[in-house]
């Protein structure tokens, strides 16, 4: 028999650490794209942190100040995309960028728990799941699991993979501004910023749709 919650069994959240309450949602939303910058031309400042005291800093609780929904490829790489070391950015990542209510629930968290400024969602260049959906042949296992999430896109963008990429992730942002009571809540108090965003894997630059 599975294990069931007794009745007297409490859940609850950790109390709201509201993370780099310095920073505004535009302010951090212009630190990743700075990072970005720095990335592009390869003058990156994030291996100049002292991991030692990062790491030890973070080993009891994280506070980062941006949060981003990227694609699983690995050519992707989040923290170096944007130039920024242990614990700054909460990543989650799904093939296709997708919003699911998985996905919700952890950016959720990193909203109202660990004080996230900023909501950012990148699709980008070569994505395999937008063009596996575009082709629209069959797949083995679960693949085609993804398709219906990133259908929309295709129908608005149409065959072309780049253009539909990037319809996904707007797609999926506002997906995220509107199923999200959380997110919807926090945007229009001017508290978090939820953007979209393309990455070129060839020049490495990342471009705010």
């Amino acid at each position: 028999m599975g294990w069931m919650p007794s009745a007297v069994t409490r859940f609850s959240f950790p109390e709201p650490v509201f993370a780099q309450s310095t920073l505004t949602p535009d302010a951090a939303l212009a630190e990743l794209m700075a990072g970005n910058k720095r990335f592009t031309v390869r003058k990156m400042t994030a291996h100049e942190h002292d991991l030692a005291i990062l790491m030890h800093s973070t080993v009891e609780k994280q506070e980062p100040f941006a949060a981003v929904l990227s694609c699983a490829d690995s050519r992707v790489p989040v923290e170096l995309i944007f130039d920024q070391s242990i614990g700054h950015i909460f990543v989650t990542r799904v093939a296709g960028n997708i919003v699911t209510p998985e996905i919700v629930a952890s950016l959720e968290y990193g909203a109202t728990v660990l004080g996230t400024k900023v909501l950012l969602v990148i699709g980008h260049a070569g994505c395999g799941a937008v063009k596996a959906t575009i082709q629209g042949k069959e797949v083995p296992g679960q693949i085609s699991a993804l398709f219906p999430h990133i259908q929309p896109a295709v129908d608005q963008a149409g065959d072309s993979l780049e253009a539909a990429t990037k319809a996904n992730a707007r797609i999926q942002a506002a997906l995220l501004r509107e199923s999200s009571t959380v997110v919807s809540a926090l945007a229009k108090e001017d508290k978090l910023k939820v953007a979209a965003a393309y990455y070129d894997i060839v020049s490495g630059s990342v471009n705010l749709l």
